[in-house]
């Protein structure tokens, strides 16, 4: 039997191989280590201990973003979504909700691989357009990465200077997440309201029955779920913890069938983790050897922070540039965070997710609307940040 190509990717499926997927990529991040470790020993290894535990994490969660997806969790919410939901507008809706819990719980980048093909196929089930939800996928995943600690990797960066507990940093980020889901969610729709259809090349057709992998509710993935969760939000270091739970979890969903080890192990794109990892430690090294970027964040207010963590996002990616801007203690660190985790949606280069999305899009069968994400992404960000920024001030936080 012939495979839908908007199926959802299940099982042994791997994903479409791209340049995040080739090995000579990471050399990228093994000169940088090579480099700093040599010329600059102690910085090297200071920053190394304020990186590798993020990485680690978003390994983990991506383990149990997978596992969850074998057992059928995800392809079944976006079953779900496409029955209940009266129309389109309550459809996307629903999946800016999904792709904001998800994004919250499991990390924006476990969000974007494995919720993008559900909200295809959940659009492909109703024959409704694509487009808005693809790129709310990668919008929303953006903007509300800001809840929670391993949302996002930078929010770890940073909060490794601000010793908080998970639930203490969501006590000071609830209301700039709720408000920034909800401009971004906004601006999409109303963006494709003013362009209707599917994404580029890819009209609405027909409903389709592309079924993914049965619910299995007593499987590994559930239970993993909620560990994951538990782990982030009581635990100040939840890195090794977690991803104990994502190795162990994948272990028992191969050894009960589904995905392999080795199909999960291809799914994480390590080379790409590899090169982000290398660069990073490079930046945070150059953060702690030269004074530049520190004293340019004690000159700024909460908005210059913002901005200025936007831009060098765009410029060279929110995970390396997290490095450099927290290298040292940051005067406004949520403000920070606000413009590493919102202002991505700038442009492609911005983070980890934008790549991981384009990958999960053309696994899809869909050619990626980037242009047209891009363009949203341009008016929902700044938009985003400010609210966002707004409701900092009104908390206290800063």
């Amino acid at each position: 039997m012939t495979r839908s190509p908007l199926a959802v990717p299940t099982g042994d499926d791997a994903p479409a191989r791209g340049p995040s997927d080739r090995w000579p990529v990471a050399l990228v991040g093994v000169v940088a280590l090579v480099v700093v470790g040599v010329a600059e020993p102690t910085a090297a290894r200071s920053a190394a201990a304020q990186v590798w535990p993020p990485f680690v994490l978003v390994t983990g969660l991506l383990l149990v973003g997978m596992v969850a997806d074998a057992d059928g969790l995800f392809g079944e919410a976006g079953r779900l979504l496409a029955d209940l939901a009266p129309g389109d507008g309550p459809l996307f809706v629903g999946a800016c909700l999904m792709v904001a819990v998800v994004t919250a719980v499991l990390n924006l980048d476990t969000a974007v691989v494995f919720l993008t093909p559900v909200l295809v196929h959940a659009a492909r089930r109703r024959a409704s357009p694509d487009g808005p939800l693809v790129i709310a996928c990668i919008l929303v995943a953006n903007a509300a990465s800001l809840l929670l600690p391993g949302s996002n990797l930078t929010n770890l960066l940073v909060l490794g200077h601000l010793r908080l507990t998970g639930g203490e940093f969501v006590a000071r980020t609830a209301l700039p997440w709720v408000l920034s889901v909800l401009v971004t969610g906004l601006v999409v729709a109303v963006g494709a309201r003013a362009r209707p259809g599917g994404s580029p090349g890819m009209p609405p057709g027909p409903a389709t029955d592309a079924s993914g992998p049965p619910l299995r509710l007593a499987g590994p993935g559930l239970a993993a779920v909620v560990a994951s969760v538990v782990l982030v939000l009581v635990l100040p270091d939840p890195a090794l913890p977690v991803a104990g739970v994502g190795v162990v979890a994948a272990l028992v969903r191969a050894r009960t069938g589904g995905r392999s080890v080795r199909s999960m192990a291809a799914s994480l794109g390590a080379p790409l983790l590899v090169a982000l990892f290398g660069t990073a430690v490079a930046l945070g090294t150059l953060g702690r050897t030269w004074s530049g970027p520190a004293a340019l964040l004690g000159h700024l207010d909460a908005v210059g922070t913002a901005a200025v963590a936007a831009v060098a996002s765009v410029l060279v990616n929110n995970l390396p540039a997290a490095s450099l801007l927290a290298a040292r203690t940051p005067p406004h660190p949520f403000a920070l965070l606000v413009g590493l985790d919102i202002g991505p949606n700038l442009f492609v280069t911005g983070s980890l997710a934008w790549v991981l999305w384009l990958r999960a899009v053309r696994t899809c069968g869909v050619r990626p609307p980037t242009a047209r994400a891009v363009g949203l992404g341009s008016v929902s960000a700044p938009l985003a940040m400010a609210v966002a920024l707004a409701a900092l001030a009104l908390t206290g936080a800063h």
